[in-house]
């Protein structure tokens, strides 16, 4: 059953500017500039401009499920924006081990980080952040990373890489459960 006509709306909070030509949509706020490509959706995307606020909305004209589907895909796309311009992302990940301590040393100023000693193994293991994502050695405790990030995608990608070069092979994961895991998903400025 084809709908001929679903909407969403998105309110935009004040201090952001949202561009949006030919399905380009550029978020720009306090803390930077946010670019995402969303040609490959079928739909209209406006940002309605009143005097006091504004908002964008999202139109899908004779879309099936799946169409209609992608209509909340991008107004959230466009909510995380807003959220990582205003308040950006960070995520919080926990170095795990039972007996060989891993350890995590980061290099190129936060833009990558090597992983040694993992399992006991002499394999050393680099990973590098996405655009955008800075990691740090948390000062409070002990064996956690911090990764920091305007985008929500980069930051969880960069999260996702870390812990993906700890996984564990060739044995019973119900017992060699060491490994670097996500343990927080915040914003860096909390209210």
């Amino acid at each position: 059953m084809r709908d001929v006509l679903q909407t969403e709306e998105l309110e935009v909070p004040e201090g952001i500017t949202i561009e949006i030509k030919s399905r380009v949509i550029k978020v720009t706020g306090p803390r930077g500039t946010l670019t995402k490509n969303v040609r490959h959706v079928d739909m209209d995307i406006r940002v309605l401009k009143t005097k006091k606020s504004s908002k964008v909305t999202l139109a899908v004209w004779q879309g099936g499920r799946k169409h209609v589907a992608c209509l909340r895909t991008i107004r959230s796309l466009i909510n995380n924006m807003v959220i990582g311009v205003t308040k950006g992302f960070l995520y919080k990940m926990r170095a795990v081990y039972a007996h060989f301590p891993i350890n995590a040393i980061i290099q190129d100023n936060g833009n990558a980080i090597e992983i040694r000693n993992f399992l006991g193994e002499k394999t050393v293991r680099h990973v590098k952040m996405l655009g955008g994502v800075n990691i740090s050695e948390s000062k409070a405790q002990k064996d956690e990373l911090i990764l920091e990030g305007n985008d929500i995608e980069n930051v969880s990608q960069s999260a996702a890489s870390i812990q993906g070069a700890c996984r564990v092979r060739n044995k019973d994961i119900r017992k060699f459960l060491d490994g670097i895991y996500v343990s927080d998903r915040t914003t860096i400025t909390q209210e």
